[in-house]
């Protein structure tokens, strides 16, 4: 395979992930003052809304073992609904959220073995590896390797045997396409349903990418993937990659860790297992709303003694209006790595 600059393939490139979307997924995480996760909400605790227009959950779940309907209304009649893009990539009209229907969540670990994480390869592969072993109620585990190109080691799978042995066979590489290598594993992640999450673990600063971390970040909110990123040594002296971090996982309702030590490593493992833990599922069908570009999402709880508990959740998604009566052109933006989805035909 003839791998471009950056580490995109030529088959990559002329690939295009198309996802229809009529029903939109929020994970939720809920915690007060201290940090502490707080269970037992019911649907009707929670307002969202979607540029202010107040919507009505049609799905509701609690942590990785209990599931409630709030409503068992069917998805809305009428005319079909817009179609959010999500960046530049959109999966054919027929597939609404396809995947497999995950009970908990799928998870896809994405492992820096660029010449960054020469230093601490062998704790890192131990710290990954307790935390491939310490997740329960998770669906299915990927595990990917990143340096200039993306390695799909294990795809996802539920055998933790064949994961962990995936883990163990990583060797170092060398330049760093963090972005490029996010890109990719976002598009594997986008088809499926339920509760997904990226979880990154990166030594250095993204040196030879060609995608913006803007757009990855746009991605992931569209696509409803929480990312949480745990960085340590050389990103820590590079302030600019540290803010990237943050501002990636915060926008998507996942965490940004930067560890000092291997024992830091290890903790951040244990946050985001237990983060994983206690998310909320919501879902509901949008509502009329005339705004065709991004949509607002907002996650509020009901009653006064809950106004002091933090919420943390995506902040929205990119939507794309199509035509019955004839194809709109796609954005003129050009995105490296994921060519503009052909027009939705009629």
């Amino acid at each position: 395979m003839v791998l471009l600059q950056g580490g995109l393939s030529a088959q990559e490139e002329n690939s295009r992930i198309r996802i229809n979307v009529v029903l939109v997924q929020l994970s939720v995480t809920v915690t007060d003052a201290k940090g502490n996760y707080i269970g037992g909400l019911k649907p009707e605790d929670f307002v969202v809304t979607e540029d202010k227009i107040p919507e009505r959950l049609a799905g509701f779940e609690e942590g990785v073992t209990t599931q409630t309907r709030a409503t068992e209304e069917a998805a809305p009649t009428g005319p079909p609904a817009p179609v959010p893009t999500f960046g530049e990539a959109a999966l054919p009209a027929s597939t609404v959220v396809a995947g497999p229907q995950a009970t908990g969540a799928n998870v896809f670990i994405l492992f820096d073995t660029s010449n960054y994480m020469y230093r601490g390869f062998v704790f890192a592969q131990d710290a990954i590896a307790d935390f491939i072993r310490s997740l329960e109620g998770v669906s299915n585990v990927a595990f990917y390797s990143y340096s200039r190109n993306l390695s799909k080691i294990t795809p996802l799978t539920g055998d933790r045997g064949a994961v962990l042995r995936g883990v163990r066979n990583t060797v170092a590489g060398d330049d760093e396409a963090l972005y490029n290598s996010l890109l990719l594993t976002l598009k594997d992640a986008a088809p499926l349903r339920g509760r997904k999450a990226i979880v990154v673990f990166s030594n250095g600063p993204d040196n030879a990418s060609m995608v913006p971390p803007e757009d990855v970040a746009e991605l992931a909110q569209s696509t409803g993937t929480i990312i949480y990123m745990i960085s340590t040594r050389d990103a820590l002296n590079d302030e600019a990659s540290m803010t990237v971090f943050e501002r990636i996982s915060k926008a998507t309702g996942g965490k940004a860790y930067f560890s000092k030590s291997w024992k830091d490593e290890k903790a951040a493992f244990e946050s985001i297992r237990e983060d994983l833990a206690h998310l909320y599922s919501l879902s509901y069908y949008p509502a009329p709303n005339p705004n065709q570009g991004w949509r607002t999402i907002t996650v509020r709880l009901t009653g006064k003694n809950m106004q002091k508990f933090r919420i943390r959740t995506r902040e929205g998604y990119r939507l794309q209006q199509t035509s019955q009566v004839a194809p709109i052109a796609p954005p003129a933006r050009e995105w490296p790595g994921v060519p503009l989805p052909h027009p939705q035909q009629p």
